[in-house]
């Protein structure tokens, strides 16, 4: 794998093997060579008869490898998705805690008063306070459902309906 000046890997040189095969010409263009530390082509890159054919046929081929990841990672995700799992992170306001935030504002405590009370039951935050900006958040959310439930209803019945026509066999 190509590595950059830090030493860590750096795999998206060109997205695929005509932005790639561009680059290598604009670079050799203004003077620079390219010199290939590993693998079957090690040595200086020759951007003149087979060295620029087998540059292009590697390149091809890493495009090709890059499409193969592509396509695993979007068949995962659609198997996820078929089993219910949605990636993301968990809601750091879970309804609980939302409905105690608005029992409690109800009794006339602010938002800086429950917070303390509030914490996190999963995630990378798990067992910590949610800020109050994520109250704020989810408040802020709640009230545009309590005003425009219809609205709301639409948008998950969409969803709803995207999602199976998505499973369903084309």
């Amino acid at each position: 794998m190509p590595r950059d000046l830090h030493g860590e890997r750096d795999e998206r040189l060109g997205r695929d093997a005509a932005e790639l095969t561009a680059l290598a010409d604009h670079l050799t263009e203004h003077g620079l060579v390219l010199e290939m530390l590993v693998g079957p082509l090690a040595g200086i890159y020759d951007p003149t008869g087979p060295g620029k054919l087998l540059f292009g046929f590697f390149a091809a081929m890493a495009e090709t490898e890059r499409e193969a990841i592509r396509e695993s990672t979007l068949e995962g995700l659609e198997t996820a998705a078929r089993k219910g799992k949605y990636g993301g992170r968990p809601p750091v306001i879970t309804d609980d805690m939302l409905h105690t935030v608005l029992r409690r504002k109800a009794n006339g405590e602010s938002v800086e008063q429950i917070q303390p009370a509030l914490i996190i039951p999963t995630g990378k935050r798990k067992g910590h306070n949610p800020s109050v900006a994520s109250i704020y958040r989810a408040l802020a959310e709640h009230e545009k459902q309590q005003a425009y439930p219809e609205a709301t209803e639409a948008a998950q019945a969409d969803f709803a309906a995207l999602q199976q026509r998505d499973r369903s066999p084309v």
